[in-house]
């Protein structure tokens, strides 16, 4: 089901906000500055490509302290933007009862859109029976 989402979601989207985050973590790594800030926005924009069948799910060893002064940095200049849309792009699809999947999938970048240092995009282990 989750191949099946995730082709539905390349075409439909997913893909293009994918050149999109690829862009900005260009244009960020550009400077020397902003290069922790352009990984961070590659990891937004591989979570674009695939994000069925994955979770956020935070770093036990990222206790750094520079993780609380990049997340704060991160949440005043690009952060709440970037939760924003998803939140806005999640209810505008859950009007729909065939957006509802997307829309939750929206509902799920945007912990990872806010705060995204100290946490991963990783697959779901499958259940064991």
């Amino acid at each position: 089901m989750s191949l099946l989402g995730n082709l539905i979601w390349l075409l439909c989207g997913g893909l293009f906000s994918f050149i999109g985050y690829a862009v900005a973590g260009l244009l960020l790594c550009f400077t020397i500055v902003g290069i922790p800030f352009g990984i961070q926005v590659f990891k937004l924009g591989t979570a674009m490509l695939a994000p069925f069948g994955k979770e956020v799910r935070e770093k036990p060893e990222a206790n750094h302290p520079l993780r609380l002064i990049f997340n704060v940095a991160w949440l005043l200049l690009f952060g709440w933007e970037l939760a924003l849309s998803h939140v806005v792009w999640g209810i505008l699809l859950c009007v729909t009862i065939v957006g509802i999947p997307f829309g939750f999938q929206h509902f799920k970048l945007v912990l990872l859109a806010l705060l995204p240092f100290g946490r991963s995009f990783e697959a779901v282990p499958f259940p064991k029976v």
